[in-house]
């Protein structure tokens, strides 16, 4: 407690009066002041990180959690207002792997700057996490895809013309040019494909599309991003895996395609289908990541 207390005084001092939300600047000082705020609620150092998005709120849910905390507690955090997303950080073990969990993350659409997106990484950087999960719930764009495929992230395309990494660089979060040569860790998609065969889920590999949103994509748009060699399509993920790239972490995306686009029959989407399509497929979601996390724990790379 005395040691969050002077990180408040600190923060204050330099900064002047909080307003948690859109207007801070998600600085490290303030990663250090939410991180330190987390850490005195959790029994133990966090091996493992795991954002969860639309509706896939149970994905979050690996084992018998032993803190929730929503995110209007948290210094730094604001309320979830997307749909489809409790707003809440969920902390326990499994498999003698500890984790902490986002049920539901920021994004560009609700009006958050780039780094606020990434903030909850940066947290989890501070509390030492090494490895991060990032789970989303995604339109397909790849005609051989069905909905309730699990696609592994293979690469991704950021076309939301935003990145958290602009700015001065932070020398303790990371190099001023991270490379991004292999964002998404190699050993880490060939897990989850050997993991999926061992709990039947039904998965696919792609390039995924990261759109700013919230409108959905016209049928000339999926067209144009079918051309381009995406795979699926979403409004997440990207700002954080750059982040998390940054900060030295091993990243595993997996997106839940909900829907299949057709640009030639184009049909309305609504975000009740969305949130109904990836609720439906969440469980699965999850047993792939505790397969995922214990295949990774009997080799001793957690």
């Amino acid at each position: 407690m005395r040691r969050i207390l002077c990180r408040f005084i600190l923060f204050y001092v330099l900064s002047g009066p909080i307003a948690w939300g859109k207007d801070m600047e998600y600085n490290r000082e303030q990663a250090l002041f939410s991180a330190d705020y987390i850490r005195d609620r959790i029994p133990d150092r966090p091996m493992v990180g795991l954002i969860t998005g639309t509706g896939l709120g149970a994905a979050a849910r690996l084992g018998d959690p032993k803190v929730l905390i929503p995110f209007s507690k948290i210094p730094g955090f604001s309320a979830a207002t997307a749909p489809g997303q409790s707003g809440r950080l969920v902390a326990g073990t499994v498999f003698s792997v500890s984790f902490l969990s986002f049920e539901g993350r920021f994004h560009l659409y609700e009006g958050y700057p780039p780094r606020a997106v990434a903030f909850p990484v940066r947290v989890m950087q501070e509390l030492g996490v090494g490895t991060l999960i990032l789970a989303n719930a995604a339109g397909g764009l790849n005609a051989g895809f069905s909905p309730g495929n699990i696609m592994i992230i293979a690469d991704h395309l950021n076309l939301t013309g935003q990145n958290p990494l602009v700015g001065p660089n932070e020398p303790a979060w990371g190099v001023r040019f991270p490379d991004m040569a292999s964002a998404y860790d190699p050993g880490l998609i060939r897990t989850a494909e050997t993991a999926a065969g061992s709990v039947g889920a039904s998965i696919q590999k792609g390039v995924y599309a990261g759109l700013s949103g919230p409108s959905l994509e016209t049928p000339a748009e999926v067209r144009y991003l079918r051309r381009i060699g995406a795979d699926a399509v979403g409004f997440s993920t990207v700002l954080e895996t750059l982040a998390a790239v940054h900060a030295g972490m091993r990243v595993l995306g997996l997106s839940l395609i909900t829907n299949i686009h057709d640009p030639e029959h184009p049909r309305p989407l609504t975000a009740d289908r969305v949130i109904a399509a990836a609720k439906a497929s969440a469980p699965t979601l999850a047993a792939l990541i505790r397969e995922i996390l214990i295949t990774e724990k009997s080799h001793g790379t957690l």
